[in-house]
């Protein structure tokens, strides 16, 4: 019971992320690279400002949008993580949900869905990432001799391990007691698997679709979104974490994703370019001599 509630809850929320991601953005007629210094060459004032702030809106400047989705990501994934941290360290609030689940998890395992789970759960181990992150930067760099694919990913991937910890020892969560095991895996809250998977899967998939172009963005967005909120499961039915401790995982596995992607924007996601040229990875044209004097002015 407890890994097909696993499978239920994981595919619905991948196909709502695909759903998410086929919507955005929804034309393709864009074939010219937006230029950010041309427009604010040709546009001053409160004008220039409002297509400024047209263009982080528009599904036709991509990577304009892609830039304030992110950042927007970050915003909400720091409020819930504090938001959370604050309430399982002064508070009982949530204690009642996070027992119940568990308790349910608890009386409804058994050895196949126990061995199912943990092959779930691996997808969030860190040699699980390390080594699919050799693969994909090995891959990428045959693909594209992109550099900064490698470094990226090692970002991605260290850099939440380091505020995982930071986290869990700040916090000091215990673990719940139902599984024996659980007691010798240190503090509770984040759950590391689930933030690993968060963020390195997200990681993955940003980096594939350079390779597939646009029309590949549902399918992998819907992957990485469904392998965490998978991964998280798994975490809570195995009776190794509470509910939420891999939510604060969730959150801060995307917000670091986030955070990676916009510091490595201009060398992967490219911000300033249609959505059909972001999609496809092909390098940006370049400007003529023209605009090059427009935008010094």
């Amino acid at each position: 019971m407890p890994f097909l509630v696993l499978l239920l809850i994981a595919v619905g929320a991948g196909l709502g992320a695909a759903f998410l991601a086929r919507r955005y953005p929804q034309s393709t007629a864009a074939a010219q690279v937006v230029e950010a210094a041309r427009e604010a060459g040709e546009h001053t004032g409160p004008a220039g400002q409002r297509a400024v702030r047209s263009a982080r809106r528009d599904p036709e400047k991509a990577t304009g949008l892609a830039l304030t989705l992110a950042l927007l990501v970050i915003l909400v994934g720091g409020v819930v993580l504090a938001l959370l941290a604050v309430v399982v360290r002064s508070s009982d609030l949530l204690s009642g949900l996070d027992s119940s689940v568990a308790e349910w998890g608890d009386r409804h395992a058994s050895a196949w869905t126990h061995d199912a789970l943990t092959l779930v759960t691996d997808l969030g181990e860190t040699v699980t990432v390390v080594a699919v992150a050799v693969v994909v930067a090995i891959v990428d760099f045959r693909r594209t001799r992109n550099r900064w694919t490698a470094l990226f990913l090692l970002t991605v991937i260290l850099g939440d391990k380091l505020l995982t910890e930071a986290i869990k020892q700040l916090v000091d969560r215990a673990r719940p007691t139902i599984e024996a095991v659980a007691a010798t895996l240190g503090p509770s809250f984040p759950s590391g698997h689930t933030s690993t998977a968060a963020a390195s899967w997200a990681a993955f998939a940003l980096v594939a679709s350079r390779w597939w172009g646009r029309r590949s963005w549902p399918a992998l967005t819907g992957l990485a979104v469904g392998i965490a909120v998978g991964v998280a499961c798994s975490r809570v039915f195995l009776d190794v974490h509470w509910l939420t401790d891999v939510l604060a995982g969730l959150a801060l596995g995307w917000a670091w994703f986030a955070a990676c992607a916009i510091a490595f924007g201009g060398r992967l996601l490219r911000f300033g370019a249609t959505a059909e040229a972001a999609g496809q990875g092909d390098p940006q044209p370049e400007a003529s001599p023209a605009l090059r004097s427009r935008s010094r002015s």
